[in-house]
């Protein structure tokens, strides 16, 4: 072989392995182009709710206090569903994320009223107690599910109901008032006429993007639900990836849990109790498979916003819970059944051949 024939060799990939690139640049344009289709049919439906609640009654949704009780309610219905949303991406759900945050909720409370004389570092460890106790929920279902081997579906649901009578029999049915001042005034507190709450809310959300989109946990994470037979084979551990997507899902659970008390000083076993519908339908709007392997962060922020913006546009119409209750399974299905419609029409398109099949 010549020198100039070394050197071309060298200097010029073989054509097979430039086609292969090609195209795997082009899947990866494709995977960001319906991502950010998703995206901006997400903040379509926002921008869409907000013009037409402001259109029917501009003087009372445009009202600065009002869009302030928005920003200050989305933060923990926000939480809760990006927990959710952690736990779909693995093929599974948490539906005891509400029964944990009341959990945290009572438990702070509950401190609180036998220390109501109680600042500083006291209100700390008493929040801090409070969060452990959430986490602890996410722990037993990380156990029932990564060591056990019980469904998620079931696994939740039994916890759930656990977590809430446990709440009903240290309540006794009754709410309790009073948490640290402290914890109070944070929850008025704003930064830039911006709820402190809905700050925590946003920070976290963008912690959670991180470890997803930039850690090796993330990658494993949404490989499981993608393929847990291609998982394993990968090397990755099933039960330290669903150990660690619910103890994620009980610590944000907890996190939502504290700042229910904040933004409202009473906690009981009952509240919130149609946050799980609500949970599910924000996850799903927001982009979530349901059976995972894929989700994104941003898109769970941008529906909480639209659900809060229809139920408080809802509230201001004098429309009934009942009706918003409607809404939101309506919104449900419509969702599965465009994301069905359109998972359908990709499976019947014809398959491009890969350029090995191609060169054959």
């Amino acid at each position: 072989m010549s020198i100039s024939d070394h050197q071309a060799e060298h200097a010029a990939p073989p054509l097979e392995d430039l086609n292969h690139r090609t195209d795997s640049a082009t899947r990866s344009l494709v995977s960001r182009v319906h991502l950010e289709h998703g995206m901006l049919r997400m903040l379509v439906l926002t921008v869409a709710a907000f013009a037409v609640f402001t259109v029917l009654n501009p003087s009372v949704f445009l009202d600065p206090l009002n869009i302030t009780n928005m920003a200050v309610a989305a933060p923990e219905v926000g939480l809760l569903a990006i927990a959710v949303m952690l736990a779909m991406l693995t093929g599974g759900i948490d539906l005891s994320v509400v029964a944990i945050a009341n959990g945290t909720a009572i438990t702070i409370a509950g401190l609180s009223a036998h220390h109501p004389h109680v600042g500083g570092a006291g209100t700390l460890l008493i929040v801090v107690a409070g969060f452990l106790v959430g986490l602890l929920g996410g722990v037993i279902n990380g156990l029932l599910i990564s060591r056990v081997g019980i469904t998620p579906i079931l696994a939740t649901l039994g916890t759930m109901q656990v977590f809430n009578g446990l709440a009903i029999v240290y309540t006794g049915g009754k709410t309790l008032y009073g948490v640290p001042a402290q914890l109070t005034t944070f929850g008025q507190g704003t930064v830039a006429r911006v709820p402190l709450l809905f700050l925590v809310f946003l920070l976290t959300a963008v912690a959670v993007a991180i470890v997803l989109n930039r850690t090796p946990l993330g990658f494993k994470l949404m490989l499981q639900g993608a393929n847990g037979t291609a998982a394993r084979y990968s090397g990755i551990r099933p039960t330290r990836v669903l150990m660690a997507t619910y103890l994620m899902s009980g610590a944000l659970s907890a996190l939502a849990g504290i700042l229910i008390v904040a933004r409202n000083p009473t906690a009981s076993a009952d509240y919130g109790s149609s946050y799980v519908l609500l949970v599910i339908v924000i996850a799903i709007l927001g982009g979530t498979n349901p059976s995972g392997g894929f989700g994104t962060v941003a898109g769970v922020v941008l529906a909480t916003v639209t659900l809060q913006i229809v139920q408080t546009g809802f509230n201001i119409m004098r429309l009934s819970n009942y009706e918003y209750a409607i809404a939101q399974g309506l919104i449900l299905i419509v969702t599965l059944v465009i994301d069905q419609m359109s998972r359908r029409r990709q499976a019947t398109r014809p398959r491009k051949p890969s350029p090995q099949e191609a060169a054959q």
